[in-house]
């Protein structure tokens, strides 16, 4: 990496640090149902334009531009986690003269209307590739939601990435699916010593 890809990597730490991570000693109780001594509320990023813009250039850096990942024809994952993360990844690659569609998926499908539980150019991009996008993964449930709405529209979904990955099973439980999961930090990356881990 040269300084200035460094410079911002660790410029996205530390506002993830400053910004979305607390700790304590009585636990947060998770989305998961899970408690833990550390929370990550990554929406401190991911709806603050300047720290959006940050993590999309950084996953570009990381994942597209050192081929880590093919560039994507669209990005996508169950709301909300995931929505502002697609729509910043869109446009940065956009702004490097890459299409790519965002697809919101909601949890369960409309109840009036068309019905839809995947929003976007979905007939437009029928069968494509998708690269699945939360913010934090924990067991990855809410991510595997997301992957079985998208497949069950026709889509191909491989590949998952997420800010933080807590390291609580989301990466096997995605993978016993037939998803590989990328993720940018580690919740081990911000644990100090003397603080309680999650055993």
């Amino acid at each position: 990496m040269t300084p200035d890809t460094v410079s911002d990597a660790n410029s996205l730490f530390s506002l993830i640090q400053d910004h979305a991570y607390a700790y304590r000693q009585e636990p947060f109780t998770l989305a998961s149902g899970r408690r833990s001594h550390h929370y990550f509320n990554c929406k401190k990023i991911t709806l603050h334009p300047a720290r959006l813009s940050l993590l999309c250039d950084e996953i570009y850096r990381r994942f597209f531009s050192e081929g880590k990942l093919a560039l994507p024809e669209a990005v996508g994952g169950l709301t909300l986690g995931a929505d502002p993360i697609s729509y910043g990844l869109v446009l940065a690659l956009h702004a490097r003269n890459h299409l790519c569609y965002p697809l919101i998926v909601r949890k369960e499908a409309k109840g009036h209307g068309t019905g839809k539980q995947i929003e976007g150019e979905v007939e437009a991009i029928s069968g494509a590739e998708v690269l699945a996008l939360d913010d934090v993964i924990t067991t990855g449930g809410s991510t595997l939601k997301a992957v079985i709405a998208l497949r069950e529209a026709g889509f191909v979904v491989r590949q998952a990435l997420c800010i933080i990955d807590r390291e609580e099973g989301g990466v096997q439980n995605l993978k016993s699916e037939g998803v590989e999961l990328l993720s940018l930090f580690r919740k081990s990356d911000f644990i100090k010593d003397g603080m309680f881990r999650d055993d």
